[in-house]
Order: structure tokens, then sequence, then C-alpha cells
């Protein structure tokens, strides 16, 4: 099993710290899984057991200048390691200006993600600074705790408003309430909803447009033949939405909403190269 890898362009370096920033404030620890064409990043909490699940997609063609791997078996191509993205994301924080970053899997005295920065110096040597993260290796037989989480067929999809909009109205209502209602049509409208004994407050957005899915993935939704007024909603934990939101440094260039009514809220930020899934569910 090894993997070496080296980003030598400094906008896709800032652009891949970004990526892992986020990471970072969605998940205390996480499962990397990597692929020769791809990393993702995977929490996956049961959501049944009421935690959030997510799914963060990369292609390393558009991040790295040299990427080789080779996974624990010829037709297993794969290697998924358990790891903090905090301690990755401070490695990369020295990195803001470096010449180069190398990633590589080691194993000294426990498996470790080596990422050597190359500073640049006024001397004709060069300055490297190493930050060993310890890993764990994922056996074999638990990857298929791993799979890409299925999209169940939601009531309703929609765009969100602008992040930024959306994120200073979650905060000021975290104020009042630990779970907030998110409910939307197939009209383009969506509220936000806080409602305790003392204090009903909704914040109302509309002519956001609703994704046309079944005609272009191909995937069935219950949303077809329903009334296009009817609201569908779940209530979920504001703590976690709000994380989602904070966490944005990556601007997204397609943000959608999916909610299957009652039971999960199923968000997707896409970014020409990254691709993140975050699915909340919803409180009883």
């Amino acid at each position: 099993m090894r993997f070496r890898a080296k980003i030598v362009d400094l906008a896709c370096l800032n652009h891949f710290s970004r990526v892992i920033n986020t990471i970072a404030k969605l998940a205390k620890t996480c499962t990397l899984c990597l692929t020769d064409s791809k990393l993702y990043f995977i929490l996956s909490d049961k959501v049944a057991n009421g935690g959030v699940s997510m799914w963060c997609e990369l292609c390393q063609g558009n991040f790295f200048d040299e990427f080789q791997m080779e996974g624990v078996a010829a037709e297993h191509n794969e290697i998924y390691l358990e790891l903090v993205p905090e301690n990755l994301s401070r490695a990369l924080k020295t990195a803001q200006s470096a010449k180069a970053v190398k990633i590589k899997l080691t194993n000294k005295h426990c498996p470790c993600l080596r990422v050597a920065v190359e500073l640049p110096s006024l001397s004709s040597s060069s300055r490297i600074v190493t930050h060993d993260i310890p890993v764990g290796v994922v056996p074999r037989r638990l990857w298929n705790d791993f799979r890409e989480p299925s999209v169940p067929d939601f009531d309703v999809s929609i765009y969100l408003p602008v992040l930024k909009t959306m994120k200073s109205v979650v905060e000021r209502m975290k104020n009042l309430s630990n779970s907030i209602v998110i409910e939307a049509n197939l009209s383009g409208e969506m509220n936000l909803k806080i409602e305790t004994d003392l204090v009903s407050v909704t914040t109302h957005f509309k002519d956001l447009g609703n994704p046309a899915w079944a005609s272009e993935h191909g995937c069935q939704s219950s949303a077809q033949g329903r009334d296009l007024e009817s609201m569908a909603e779940a209530r979920i934990d504001i703590k976690k939405l709000q994380q989602l939101l904070a966490g944005q440094q990556v601007n997204p260039t397609k943000a959608l909403c999916n909610i299957l009514s009652k039971r999960i809220v199923h968000f997707i930020l896409l970014h020409e190269d990254v691709s993140l899934q975050y699915f909340i569910p919803a409180l009883a």
C-alpha cells in the first residue's frame, strides 16, 4: 500500500487548503478514501442514530501535479484512512506561500500522512517543514461502511438562497431555539422557521428555482405529481445547519437542498472540482 502526491501550483494548494478547512469544520474525524482518480472525505455517522453524514468528492487531477498510489490489492486499488481533518488543515496553514507540498503515506512508529512543505528561502537551500499526521488504516472488511450514501426519494428539491444570507439568518435564529424547520415547495419558495413558546419567526425566500432532477439524472423523486404549492418540511438541529453554513470556504457554483418530509434534509454544494453532500436527519 503506497501513496504519494505533490502540489506545486499555489492556486491549487490554496483551493485544496480551503476544502480541508471546510471539512475540518464539519467533522472531528473522517475517513479519507484514495483512488487513482479521486479523493473522498467521508463522515458516516449513522443518520438513523441522529448523526449527520458527509460525502465530499475531489478530482485529484485538478489539485495535484503528481499523484501515485497503490491500493491494498490490484483488484481493490483503494486506500481508506481515518484521520482528524483539523490536523491536516493545520499542516496546510503553514503552506500558504509554499513552493511545493508533498504528501506521503509513511509508517515509522505508526501509519502517518507526512506533509512536507517546501518554503521559499533567501538562500539557495530551501526550508522544509514536515508534519506527521497519525492515521488509522481501515481494514478491507469495513470498506462497505463507506460507500456513497444513497439519496432517498425526496419530496422537494430546491436551489438554496445565497449562502451568506442564509448563514446570517440562521445565526440570528440560533439564539432563539435549538431547532429550525426548513420547508420548501416546487414553486421555488423556501421558509426557515423557529417556533418556541415565546416566539415564532419565519424568514421567506422566493424565486429560488427547483432543479429538474428527474430529467437530468434519470432518477425518480416523489416530487413528481406533487402539488407545486404544498410545502415539504423537516425540523433539524440548528447547530448542524449552522456548522455547514459557517464552514463554507469553497464558494459553490450550485447549492441545493432536498427535503424528505419529517425524515431528512440533504444538501449538495457543487464547485467545478469539488462536490459536497451533507445529510442532516430530522428531529422527532
